[in-house]
């Protein structure tokens, strides 16, 4: 890791009153974070949320309109110099040169980085090895597939051993064997010390994380541990499994009492946030079209959350909007 001081008392990120507009579109509106030193910090949210540009604002590649942002305790936008040897930022697109193999850009972007020659061969050696490259190096990175040029992407960008990785979206498209294992080294980076801001369509990866926060119309809406976000769900949480359960949706959501209705895989996710049998409820509102199924109660998880929180954001941007 980078050895650059970082003044007392500061954390990885803190940002207040942060904001970039894009002509008349708001992407990101008075963002406030605190993320300390340590952290897996995931960002949450819709397409066009703000989350990229919220990560390009940190990483020094977007300057904001207003508000103020530090890394380790140092400006973004003041002290820029200080604030890039400390980060490594990896971008939603594949950045490699195509027609270089894969251990030609882990040179060539360390040397960017200012890596020299000796820490250049025994890191390549390192993170090659620990993500399952060591067999590629001499393949262009054109010819990798999906997980394995999101690794490639990674290991550039832990090259210069930055303090912080601001990652965007980096495992989205990728198969569900490479996310593990992506996120298997994102553990280990983490039990290193490193501090990570990761964006994340994918619900399962926001469990991993240790603080999560839901962005939505380019602000947070809600910000806390995976734990503490579960808990802000109200009433309990149904499974109904069924044949159509497409259909069977639009029946469940008129039942009084039910204040969300989600489609996880093949079965119906009902929030239910009322006095009286939930079950009943909801077995005798399908019986009486002629449809039956099982019906039985399971812990919120960030799945639940994430449809929770967007439909709950949508009826306020509605609100707002009359």
């Amino acid at each position: 890791m980078t050895t650059t001081t970082t003044p007392q008392g500061a954390g990885a990120i803190r940002a207040h009153a942060l904001r970039r507009t894009f002509g008349e579109v708001v992407a990101v509106a008075e963002v406030d974070l605190d993320i300390p030193a340590g952290a897996v910090f995931g960002l949450l949210g819709p397409d066009g949320a703000g989350k990229s540009t919220l990560i390009r604002m940190l990483a020094t590649v977007l300057r904001p309109d207003s508000g103020t942002a530090e890394v380790f305790g140092h400006s973004v936008t003041a002290e820029r110099d200080r604030v890039t040897p400390r980060i490594g930022y990896m971008s939603q697109r594949f950045s490699m040169y195509p027609d270089l193999s894969v251990a030609e850009n882990l040179d060539f972007f360390a040397t960017v980085r200012g890596v020299g020659r000796a820490d250049r061969r025994t890191r390549a050696r390192a993170l090659l090895e620990s993500m399952g490259l060591d067999e590629f190096t001499t393949r262009q990175a054109q010819f990798l597939s999906g997980g394995m040029k999101q690794k490639l992407m990674l290991a550039t960008t832990l090259m210069h051993e930055p303090d912080l990785l601001l990652l965007d979206e980096p495992t989205t498209g990728v198969d569900p064997v490479s996310r593990r294992e992506f996120w298997r080294i994102l553990a280990g980076l983490h039990r290193e010390g490193r501090t990570v801001l990761v964006a994340t369509p994918y619900m399962d990866e926001a469990e991993r994380c240790t603080q999560v926060a839901f962005l939505d119309r380019g602000r947070i809406q809600r910000s806390g541990s995976p734990d503490e976000i579960k808990a802000q769900v109200p009433g309990q949480l149904l499974e109904v499994s069924l044949p159509e359960p497409r259909a069977a949706m639009a029946i469940l959501a008129n039942v009084p009492g039910v204040t969300s209705v989600h489609l996880l895989g093949d079965v119906v996710r009902v929030l239910w946030d009322a006095d009286g049998d939930a079950e009943a409820a909801l077995t005798g509102a399908l019986a009486a079209t002629g449809r039956f199924g099982r019906v039985r109660e399971v812990a919120p998880d960030m799945e639940t959350v994430f449809a929770y929180l967007a439909e709950a954001s949508g009826v306020a941007g509605a609100e707002q909007a009359s």
